[in-house]
Order: structure tokens, then C-alpha cells, then sequence
């Protein structure tokens, strides 16, 4: 009797392993799994996207008002909170990508030393014209 359930439990693992591939199982999830989470895929591929176009260049038309308020402020380029969050919400970028601009545009193109030395030579020449006077 032990021989018959033995030998029957044998050849039902013997049927159950050639009846199961593990392709077909895996495609057949595959499937599952698709027509469960299609909808998620769909907004998961879209936040991707934006996250790859952030990477790189901003908008033309956000760069040209960074450059708009550089240029009026070239002398001391440093926005406050209040003018980072303006210009945040007047160029659809984070504060955290204006942040970054600035400290890039002014480590790329400020140069406060030529200003400084120019204020300086100015006021030397200044200086030269009035001491003759006095003498």
C-alpha cells in the first residue's frame, strides 16, 4: 500500500513539473501585472520625462528672465528669498534650480574684483586731480 502512494505521489510530481513552464508563468504575470498597473505606467513614464527634461538646459524664456534680472543687478547679484520665490513662480522653476543658477551664472561671469578695481581707479584719478590743486 506504501508502494502505491509513493509511486502515485511520484508521478503527480512528475505530471505537475512537465505541466508548468515557467515562460508561460511568466507571461501569463507579465499580463497580469499589465492589465492591473497600465494606468500607473502611463503617469510613471510622464514623471520620468519631466525628471530627464529637468536635467540639462532650463527654457529659453526662464533663462532670458534670469538674465533679465541679472543684467539689473549685476553689481550685487544676490535675490533674496522674496525675489527667488518671484522669480520661481514667474518662470515655472523650483527655487532650488533659481538657487543654483545664480550661484553658477555668478561663479561663470561675476567678477566683483574688476568692479572693484575699476571703483578704485576711478577713485585714484579723482584723488590725483584734487592733490595738485592743494599744492
Amino acid at each position: 500500500m506504501d508502494r502505491n502512494i509513493n509511486g502515485s505521489s511520484e508521478e503527480e510530481d512528475v505530471n505537475n513539473n512537465l505541466s508548468v513552464d515557467p515562460q508561460v508563468e511568466d507571461r501569463k504575470l507579465k499580463g497580469q501585472l499589465l492589465r492591473e498597473y497600465r494606468g500607473n505606467l502611463g503617469s510613471l513614464k510622464q514623471e520620468l520625462k519631466l525628471k530627464k527634461r529637468r536635467k540639462g538646459k532650463l527654457p529659453d524664456e526662464a533663462r532670458q528672465q534670469l538674465f533679465d534680472w541679472w543684467n539689473r543687478h549685476y553689481k550685487w547679484p544676490y535675490p533674496s528669498e522674496s525675489q527667488k520665490l518671484a522669480l520661481a513662480e514667474s518662470t515655472g522653476l523650483d527655487q532650488k534650480q533659481i538657487k543654483n543658477w545664480f550661484v553658477n551664472q555668478r561663479v561663470r561671469h561675476w567678477k566683483p574684483w574688476e568692479n572693484m578695481q575699476i571703483i578704485a581707479a576711478m577713485d585714484a584719478s579723482n584723488n590725483m586731480d584734487v592733490s595738485p590743486s592743494l599744492l
